[in-house]
């Protein structure tokens, strides 16, 4: 069968160096740092003391103070960057078939913040089970598109994809294939989290996965470099519109660029270690590229896991090395988490947009926080240390990874006629 054609036509993101799309990009291609001491609990007794959260971010101006009491902030999050992807793609849904418009959902962990807050509230007590009647419906990880698809009233395909930091990326992978296959007109995609409290930063600090430079937040996320010790925790949401693309015509909408392609794999090794020689990610981004018809020589540009982990890092590079070959040396590589940390399932939506991006504005966004350079990597592959560089980006392709060896990779290109 011929696969219709799927087209970005809005976007919209809350992070920690942008709480719009514009700000985002502007953080991305400047090369600010999103990460700062954690104002939002006590760090007095945590070894890691610092993340990027959200900054500026009011949730009751925008929800209002009952209906943001019933959320947990992962889905404010999402409600937020949705609003800002469906303005920018100017939707008037009362215009459209709303039965063929779905949202699809990327998260990890989903209320963390709630679960933590209520069983600790129950802790307290005497015992006698006092729970909020909203604990449930706020936790649930699937609860964003819900609320997604309620506030706009759209009754396509709707469910979350939970696979660890391949979250959003799956969500991706999954509306694209609906869309192509002719089953919806258009999805509501993307991913967000919260886990900047106790239990996030107290969990990821047993398993020593977070960074402990308390003396230098800023520079603490250092993809790539000899000196990296963990990833930063981030925060957010980002959106994405995609649409079919005779529907994006009819209807006279932008076009960003075109979804061409996604690929998932497992590592099937551990728990939480990637494999060490790149298996997996190897393996999805060869599976990327062959679903959409392309070859490595048309990458120009990889938006990279890239977390700022000794063990991490290493195996991301061999991966890109098996599935790229030579042409490793001919494109950019960068890893946006040095700026926005690591956003957990939200991140590949976030990275996607950076990836959308570079190619509507011919510009890589760099890997900051590069001050030595690690023996272990070919000094001629071009990491975009520190500086956004220009090029023509024609192509680009952005990868996520998760706990339990979930990998999944997306790829969009220049839309042409």
């Amino acid at each position: 069968m011929e696969f219709k054609r799927v087209v970005v036509t809005g976007l919209g993101a809350l992070t920690p160096i942008g709480n719009t799309v514009a700000d985002y990009w502007n953080g991305l291609i400047n090369g600010v740092s999103g990460a700062a001491f954690i104002k939002s609990f006590d760090v007095a007794h945590f070894k890691t003391k610092f993340a990027c959260e959200v900054k500026g971010f009011d949730a009751e101006g925008f929800l209002g103070r009952k209906e943001a009491r019933k959320l947990d902030p992962f889905v404010q999050y999402a409600l937020f960057s949705t609003e800002e992807a469906v303005k920018d793609a100017g939707l008037d849904f009362e215009k459209l078939d709303t039965n063929r418009i779905g949202v699809i959902w990327g998260s990890g962990i989903g209320g963390l913040k709630t679960f933590l807050d209520e069983v600790v509230n129950f802790a307290k007590g005497d015992g006698t089970p006092k729970f909020n009647p909203f604990f449930i419906p706020k936790m649930i990880a699937d609860i964003a598109p819900g609320h997604i698809s309620i506030k706009y009233g759209l009754r396509g395909p709707n469910f979350t994809t939970v696979s660890a930091c391949a979250s959003s990326n799956n969500s991706l992978i999954d509306a694209f294939n609906y869309l192509r296959l002719g089953k919806a007109n258009m999805f509501i995609t993307g991913g967000s989290e919260a886990i900047i409290n106790e239990a996030g930063i107290g969990g990821f600090n047993a398993m020593h996965a977070l960074s402990t430079r308390n003396e230098d937040p800023a520079t603490a996320s250092r993809p790539f470099d000899l000196d990296r010790d963990g990833f930063v925790a981030g925060e957010g949401a980002g959106t994405i519109i995609l649409e079919e693309l005779e529907h994006a015509k009819a209807r006279g909408a932008k076009i960003y660029a075109e979804m061409v392609g996604g690929g998932m794999s497992a590592d099937a090794y551990h728990m939480t270690a990637p494999h060490p020689d790149g298996l997996g990610a190897s393996l999805v981004m060869k599976a990327a590229l062959e679903d959409a018809g392309l070859t490595p020589a048309d990458i120009d540009y990889v938006n990279v896991h890239g977390t700022s982990t000794p063990i991490g890092d290493p195996q991301e590079v061999k991966a890109i090395s098996d599935a790229f070959g030579d042409e490793i040396y001919r494109i950019n590589i960068s890893s946006t988490k040095s700026m926005t940390g690591h956003l957990l399932g939200a991140a590949g939506a976030v990275e996607a947009i950076a990836a959308i991006l570079a190619i509507k504005n011919d510009i890589i966004p760099p890997t900051i926080n590069h001050f030595t350079d690690d023996p272990a990597f070919d000094p001629k592959i071009n990491f975009t240390f520190n500086q956004a560089q220009k090029r023509v980006v024609n192509v680009a392709q952005s990868n996520g990874f998760g706990f339990g060896g979930h990998n999944a990779s997306v790829i969009f290109k220049k839309y042409q006629e």
